[in-house]
């Protein structure tokens, strides 16, 4: 059976501009991509968010359901429990900061695919 992601965190996720969901690790584990590129991984009771390096040791020691993300560069990886122990606020500034990340590392034809031909 596959994990049902938290309605209104699946609905941040994918209210981001060019977000999609697959289950490339089976049924068990949901991915949410931006260009193909990874910005979320959910499991069973957390979410892995990118992160910045400097950011990501803060966030650790402020809150017990931050740690290092299980089976990632925990340099730059954030797991995040989903059980209420962290503010629901910073769960979607760490995704939004997962999100600006992994577009600010797109090739410059793929962000102008992403924002419309737009230029920021």
């Amino acid at each position: 059976m596959k994990y049902q992601t938290p309605p209104h965190i699946e609905a941040y996720l994918l209210a981001k501009k060019g977000a999609a969901k697959s289950y490339p690790f089976g049924e068990d584990v949901v991915v949410y991509k931006v260009m193909k590129k990874m910005f979320a991984l959910i499991g069973d009771i957390g979410i892995n968010l990118k992160c910045d390096p400097d950011e990501a040791i803060i966030w650790r020691s402020m809150y017990d359901g931050i740690t290092p993300a299980y089976h990632m560069n925990k340099e730059h990886w954030n797991s995040v429990l989903l059980d209420g122990s962290v503010p629901e606020d910073l769960v979607h500034k760490m995704i939004d900061d997962s999100y600006h990340l992994v577009v600010n590392k797109l090739t410059k034809k793929d962000k102008e695919r992403l924002l419309g031909g737009f230029k920021t």
